[in-house]
């Protein structure tokens, strides 16, 4: 081990304090912190010199790979310009443009409003407070409650949590934030009586495949139903696409596979290709609408952050929508989503420690069970934290949703690399598990 790297982590343990992390167990003196260096493709680098394949696209968010040419250009070239400047009263360049390519990924005349703000929890909370200031200026103030499923995540922010449906992230929360009615599947929606449904403002869902939850999928044509049983109740659908969207399911956006348009769809992770924060919430013409009168009317959206729409970021954005463009990533992801599926089943198959697989696109959960019982771990034990750790010496990096091994590798990872990365996983079982 180098000097400076153990300079940093001694300074990382003195200062840092890490997200989702027990920092007992992090500051403990025998746990040395990975620091990762350098990125190319889908190539990390630490700093003692040592190569992973990225397999959780640094935490959900990477697209096209570390260090894409496209992407660093423009950002150079927007940097060679401005850093930043408020969207608070002004405007600029790199913004309009992204606005309008988003909203030209959807149909002429649905989704054609963009707010930007900066990370997938705020693109929750401007959907929802959006979604209640419209029910107030439309005369539905009593409509001021969400329907939410069990194993939901959408974001970390008090109202955000609030609409979760995992204990850990919402349980000390959940006298504060929205008022949520809770369900398990769609057919618990019929159960909910007249009064309940007229207090309801919006179902707001996870399309095709719940993240947090440890990749828990949706039947398919489940979200088409959500859509017409909204219609038929007054009740906006809500989509949370920050994990899913940007080819993740293997279409630009997850609703795409139903053909469904949703009220509010929140972005981020890998609207920048995974390089900046920026998050975006689309909404309709009728929403945005509702919104507008003279100054002394109060009918504003008083909602903003100080790097909402910030050049940068922008800028990140239009370059990664530029490679998917110029480089036809849609149509690469068939061939790279049979590989996946394919080997996925194989080594589950054979692997006596895996249980239940689901996966959608380049998205995949896989759950680590007893061998002999098949049931689950102990998840104290920290079982798949554990695999994935080991996952370092052949070569990848992941994390899990408890005793789920988790792969959602870039976009740009090639098939052979799709191979090793699954491989990694096998053997680092193997070499916890026996």
């Amino acid at each position: 081990m180098s000097g400076r790297t153990d300079h940093l982590r001694q300074l990382d343990k003195a200062h840092l304090w890490h997200p989702f992390t027990q920092m007992k167990g992090w500051t403990e003196s025998e746990y040395d912190p990975l620091i990762i260096a350098s990125g190319s493709g889908v190539i990390l680098t630490d700093t003692e010199g040592n190569s992973y394949l990225d397999g959780n696209s640094s935490i959900w968010t990477n697209i096209h790979g570390h260090g894409h040419p496209t992407i660093n250009a423009a950002i150079k070239n927007q940097l060679d310009q401005i850093a930043h400047c408020s969207a608070l009263g002004f405007s600029n360049e790199a913004a309009i443009l992204l606005a309008e390519k988003l909203a030209g990924l959807f149909p002429e005349n649905t989704l054609t409003k963009v707010f930007f703000s900066d990370n997938g929890s705020t693109a929750i909370e401007c959907a929802c407070k959006m979604a209640i200031q419209y029910r107030q200026l439309s005369g539905q103030g009593n409509r001021n409650s969400f329907i939410a499923f069990g194993g939901a995540y959408h974001g970390d922010t008090m109202g955000a949590a609030s609409l979760g449906g995992i204990g850990v992230f919402q349980d000390r929360f959940s006298a504060n934030g929205y008022h949520v009615h809770r369900i398990e599947n769609p057919g618990e929606l019929e159960a909910l009586p007249p009064a309940t449904l007229e207090s309801v403002n919006g179902l707001i869902i996870e399309p095709l495949i719940q993240g947090a939850a440890g990749m828990r999928t949706w039947p398919a044509g489940m979200l088409k139903s959500l859509r017409e049983w909204c219609d038929r109740h007054n009740i906006f659908l809500i989509l949370d696409e920050v994990m899913t969207g940007f080819g993740r399911t293997g279409k630009m956006f997850a609703c795409e596979h139903e053909e469904v348009i949703p009220d509010f769809l929140c972005l981020a992770k890998g609207l920048t290709g995974g390089y900046l924060p920026l998050a975006a919430t689309l909404t309709s013409d009728r929403i945005y609408d509702a919104f507008l009168g003279e100054y002394e009317e109060l009918k504003t959206f008083f909602y903003g952050h100080s790097y909402c729409a910030n050049p940068l970021g922008c800028a990140a954005a239009l370059g990664s929508l530029q490679v998917f463009e110029e480089k036809n990533v849609l149509e690469s992801l068939p061939s790279k989503i049979e590989t996946f599926a394919s080997i996925l089943r194989e080594v589950v198959d054979r692997c006596p420690h895996f249980g239940e697989l689901r996966q959608v696109g380049l998205i995949a959960g896989i759950d680590l069970v007893d061998a002999r019982s098949g049931e689950a771990l102990d998840w104290k034990a920290e079982t798949g934290a554990r695999v994935c750790r080991a996952a370092r010496k052949h070569g990848l990096l992941t994390r899990p949703v408890r005793d789920t091994l988790t792969l959602m590798p870039p976009l740009a990872i090639s098939e052979n690399q799709i191979s090793r990365a699954i491989d990694a996983l096998e053997k680092a079982t193997h070499d916890v598990l026996g």
